[in-house]
């Protein structure tokens, strides 16, 4: 309970703030539209508001306060507003329609969960790599380190540029670009899981004589398995990111990134805010999906974390 009560009072101050950072950021909108209608606005010329600035303009019109919640093209939308988007474009639309979240949400899944796997599965090999090969150690390491040094809002369209000259298209390039940002963590986790038995278990072993893929299967992979998960976390998480950052070369028509740059383009503010939100979500199901399954599978290996 105490628990519950902590995060809710987090998410209420969060929400407070948000709904206080409205008003300073929508007000000259909801100015520009009141003197439209003909309402008196202080100052009265366009140049004089925007050298007063946004606080200003709310001290000296405090009638306009109430309206900036329901401005229809908001700079900043207000918490309800993005509510109110994410129950119509989840819940009221059907999942075949283009404007449905869950329709693009399918689309970005599909490429996250394929990124992901390619991700895992080269991480993981990798890190059995390194970590029983010293020459791998020293050669391949410093370039995983280096290869996320790469800005990948630069990275993206060069590679998406590179697989479409040689005919890939469709869901290989996103994943890819997914796969990039995924396989760093898990590397780096599983390699420190891998390197986690003390001398003595690894001693022990020796001494019933134990040979190194005894060794892999009896000793080092199961102690890598919480750090295993704490990095697949990490990897679905930035998976999702990379298959977004995908989507917004290409152009694409469907997916989190098309909501994204379709909102761009006709400043469609509370469009772009619920995108990003179905996203986090997402993301946050994810996660948990992976906490569930660490739970269950720690808990028939015997592994205590």
């Amino acid at each position: 309970m105490k628990t519950f009560l902590s995060v809710l009072t987090v998410v209420a101050g969060i929400i407070g703030i948000w709904y206080l950072a409205c008003v300073p950021m929508n007000i000259k909108g909801v100015l520009d539209a009141a003197e439209r209608a003909g309402a008196v606005v202080e100052p009265a010329t366009p140049k004089a508001r925007r050298d007063l600035g946004a606080m200003g303009l709310v001290v000296n019109n405090s009638f306009a306060i109430a309206d900036v919640w329901s401005v229809d093209r908001p700079r900043l939308p207000a918490p309800h507003q993005v509510a109110i988007e994410l129950w119509e474009t989840t819940v009221e639309k059907k999942i075949t329609s283009k404007r449905s979240l869950i329709y693009h949400g399918q689309v970005t899944l599909s490429a996250t969960l394929l990124g992901f796997a390619i991700g895992t599965g080269l991480g993981i090999l990798l890190a059995v790599g390194i970590v029983h090969s010293k020459v791998m150690d020293m050669s391949v390491m410093p370039w995983a380190i280096v290869s996320q040094t790469i800005p990948i809002i630069a990275l993206a369209p060069m590679i998406i540029v590179v697989l479409y000259s040689i005919g890939v298209q469709g869901l290989l390039p996103k994943a890819i670009i997914a796969a990039y940002l995924s396989f760093f963590p898990v590397v780096v986790g599983m390699v420190k899981g891998l390197r986690s038995p003390d001398h003595m278990q690894v001693d022990l072993l020796k001494t019933y004589s134990a040979n190194t893929a005894q060794g892999f299967w009896k000793l080092r992979l199961p102690s890598s398995m919480p750090y295993l998960f704490a990095s697949l976390k990490i990897g679905i998480a930035a998976s999702l990111v990379g298959a977004i950052v995908g989507e917004l070369p290409t152009g694409a028509v469907a997916g989190f990134g098309a909501r994204l740059l379709a909102g761009s383009y006709y400043g469609q503010t509370v469009q772009i805010w619920s995108a990003l939100f179905a996203a986090a979500i997402l993301a946050a199901l994810l996660v948990a999906l992976l906490g569930l399954v660490e739970r269950f599978l720690l808990r028939r290996m015997g592994v205590t974390t």
